[in-house]
């Protein structure tokens, strides 16, 4: 399913490098972009290039972010090869800015899908999530951070113009690819609870994270409770309150988003 999943975000994301930026040379972020810009100014297939450009960083992926990644991501580049050198170039729209905007959501919008699929799309999106397990960046604002060598060399082979679009549609695929891709948003979850001691084993069981649990009591009811506090990403969430009103329905869930954490934290 979660292949099917990274083929038809491929799709999506060959349909809006080649109906929305080639026709009007703007590139994407990336090595799909570095592929577009070797596409404009040779022979070379936009496909072939963005291939050969990947398999250094697929290679780096498999040992760095594990065999399911790395597959999910031979899947994607394999894939998106094969529907750039299949789609037409062919502009949608008369209008550059039109273009750049729709080409730099819609391409978001393909990205995410892969992301959220445990895939990537090739390319800086390997070196992103590397990145981003060892920092508080999102992979969105580290994509545009990176992409800054792109909008210069769209602009020193090009013109300005192209490279401020460039910059635009780069970062308007990053805020997209961070509104999908919401695994890596840390939240703290504060559970009160008659039924601490079942719930942490549950927990301690199913999620890889560390568990604080402080004594309390209801301010009304006087009733002895647990308060169980967990700092998690925002995927893990739904899991956690599956596991919760397994064992009390009337258990009280605080969830906040967390700005940052300070110490030891698993990433993977």
């Amino acid at each position: 399913m979660k292949n099917l999943i990274v083929i038809l975000g491929s799709l999506v994301v060959a349909f809006a490098f080649n109906f929305f930026l080639v026709p009007y040379g703007i590139l994407s972020s990336g090595i799909s972009g570095i592929a577009i810009l070797i596409g404009l100014v040779t022979p070379f297939n936009i496909g072939l290039m963005n291939l050969l450009l990947n398999i250094p960083l697929l290679i780096l992926g498999y040992y760095k972010l594990g065999k399911t990644i790395t597959i999910n991501t031979l899947v994607c580049v394999l894939s998106l090869s094969i529907f750039l050198y299949a789609l037409p170039a062919v502009p949608l729209t008369d209008n550059i800015l039109l273009s750049c905007i729709f080409g730099g959501i819609i391409g978001g919008f393909g990205i995410g899908m892969i992301l959220k699929s445990s895939g990537t799309s090739g390319g800086l999106d390997i070196i992103a999530i590397i990145l981003s397990r060892t920092s508080n960046m999102s992979i969105g604002l580290l994509l545009t951070g990176m992409n800054g060598i792109i909008v210069l060399i769209s602009g020193a082979a090009f013109n300005w113009n192209i490279a401020l679009y460039t910059l635009l549609s780069i970062y308007l695929t990053g805020k997209v690819i961070d509104t999908i891709h919401t695994d890596q948003v840390k939240v703290t979850m504060q559970i009160v609870t008659s039924k601490g001691e079942c719930i942490r084993k549950d927990l301690l069981d199913s999620i890889y994270r560390g568990i604080t649990i402080m004594e309390g009591y209801g301010g009304y009811s006087q009733e002895k409770k647990q308060i169980v506090m967990m700092v998690v990403t925002r995927y893990e969430t739904s899991q956690i309150k599956k596991i919760v009103r397994k064992h009390d329905e009337n258990a009280f869930i605080n969830i906040f988003e967390t700005v940052e954490v300070d110490g030891f934290f698993a990433k993977n």
